[in-house]
């Protein structure tokens, strides 16, 4: 599946788009099957398309399924594919694929939002200078992010490991980490807009998303991040879900929570809109 329907496109609708590209994966492979399998699972007919903020999603209307983007070079394919489909719309959001494509992503969303602020939900910081001698592996793309000052300000959440370079690296790029012991003393969020949320399915438990590489136990549960989305009050014009591997995936758990998640993030947009 390659992009197609960008025609179709207004202000008025969210943009589905898929990035199945999973080279920078540092552990295993799987996540280029993401994006496929997502879709799969949102029109299996085992669920419907209601949104808890009250809006029950209509496609064509409220959003567009525009395909894949065809990953052969990571900076360009990326990059262009994404700009084409902001030039159609305001809104759209992004089904990896591995994190490693939130840099060429975000980089793309700041050309149309150069006053963009940034809400990424994940057990890891990703915030390596670099990572087994790739400056653009998974495990960096936020380091690229903030040093070509691609976003106003970086607020994480669900973080469960900082080692003492991330700790180097979140002072030098101002970075509000906030991990799984600060978020059950009650820590709140204070967000600014326009905002992009890079929600790495990680951030859950495992217990709750064992579909993806990299199992962190003591994450957040689902009805938190569900929260937290119906919560915001400034604008919100892009989004990714990344990190899910149906090779790792049971029943389609994890690939199922993707969907909901999906869900409101359209449902959000929408009421907004």
């Amino acid at each position: 599946m390659e992009l197609n329907k960008l025609n179709v496109l207004s202000d008025e609708t969210v943009a589905i788009v898929g990035v199945p590209f999973d080279d920078k994966s540092s552990f295993m492979k799987g996540a280029a099957e993401g994006p496929d399998q997502i879709r799969r699972i949102m029109q299996d007919g085992s669920s419907n398309y209601s949104a808890e903020s009250g809006v029950v999603l209509e496609e064509g209307r409220h959003f567009v399924d525009v395909g894949n983007i065809d990953v052969k070079e990571y900076h360009s394919d990326i990059g262009n594919g994404i700009s084409q489909v902001l030039e159609q719309c305001n809104k759209a959001i992004i089904l990896g694929g591995d994190h490693s494509i939130a840099y060429p992503v975000i980089k793309s969303f700041n050309r149309k939002y150069p006053e963009l602020h940034i809400l990424q939900f994940d057990a890891h910081t990703d915030l390596y200078d670099e990572y087994e001698g790739d400056r653009y592996s998974h495990a960096c793309p936020f380091a690229r992010i903030m040093e070509e000052n691609l976003a106003r300000s970086l607020t994480q959440v669900g973080i469960r490991l900082v080692t003492p370079h991330q700790v180097e690296q979140q002072k030098k790029f101002n970075v509000d980490i906030i991990t799984m012991h600060d978020w059950y003393n009650n820590r709140k969020l204070s967000l600014k807009g326009p905002l992009y949320i890079s929600l790495d399915l990680d951030v859950f438990d495992p217990g709750f998303a064992p579909g993806v590489s990299h199992h962190e136990p003591g994450g957040m549960n689902p009805r938190e991040v569900i929260e937290l989305i119906l919560s915001i009050d400034v604008p919100l014009v892009g989004a990714d879900i990344v990190e899910l591997n149906p090779l790792r995936d049971h029943a389609g758990i994890t690939a199922m929570l993707a969907v909901k998640m999906l869900k409101e993030l359209i449902g959000k947009m929408v009421k907004q809109s």
